[in-house]
């Protein structure tokens, strides 16, 4: 009867192949294969890690970019929005500006005829034929039925808180033309007068003047120079 041993077959099987892989591992060559492998896989993932993270740096980069050109686009409107403001506000400017100079040459000789007005409301009898108002200087000629009432007007207008100052009257009584059926009969007179001063507008304003109770006629010299022809 023939005795097999299969351990022995079995153990020397083993270390056979134990001793090639040794042998393949410890050969140079292989080990410089699987070396290049490591090496080449190293580089593959470096490489991909440096092609995410520069893609994504990229990606971040345009979407920056695109941020500040919108910003550029905005900040250009916005320059040219308040550009336009400007220059309406210039253009609005300039209007009222024209519109004060036009009102203040419209005031001028309206506030010269007002203050004139208040004055002459209240001197009962008074009545204008003209006023001149030419570079400050002012000349009034009108009528009254007497001396008493130019004194009263010539008053006012100099205490008038120096809105009107260097009065200057003149007075000249005139008869009037009046139809009658008795030439005998005297003719009624008036006193024409002629007022110059200054005025001043743009000094204090003035109080308007109350309103006096007509007084008897009765000649009075005014405080300032009055000629009579």
């Amino acid at each position: 009867m023939i005795k097999i041993n299969l351990l022995e077959s079995v153990t020397d099987r083993s270390s056979g192949s134990v001793a090639v892989v040794e042998e393949r591992v410890a050969n140079p060559r292989a080990q410089t294969m699987v070396l290049a492998l490591v090496v080449a896989a190293l580089l593959v993932l470096a490489m991909g890690y440096n092609y995410m993270s520069t893609s994504a740096e990229h990606a971040a980069a345009v979407k920056e970019l695109e941020k500040q050109q919108q910003i550029a686009s905005q900040m250009d409107a916005i320059n040219k929005e308040q550009a336009e403001i400007e220059k309406k506000t210039k253009d609005i400017q300039l209007r009222i500006d024209a519109i004060q100079k036009l009102r203040a040459s419209q005031q001028g000789p309206g506030s010269v005829l007002k203050a004139i007005k208040d004055r002459i409301d209240s001197v009962p009898g008074l009545y204008l034929e003209s006023v001149e108002h030419k570079n400050g200087d002012l000349t009034i000629k009108g009528v009254s039925p007497n001396e008493a009432a130019v004194t009263r007007f010539g008053q006012s207008l100099e205490f008038s808180s120096g809105l009107f100052s260097n009065l200057s009257i003149e007075t000249e009584r005139k008869a009037l033309d009046k139809v009658s059926l008795d030439p005998a009969e005297p003719k009624p007179e008036v006193v024409s007068f002629t007022i110059k001063c200054k005025y001043m507008p743009n000094g204090p304003t003035p109080a308007k003047p109350a309103t006096t109770t007509p007084a008897a006629p009765a000649p009075a010299a005014p405080s300032n120079q009055i000629a009579q022809k």
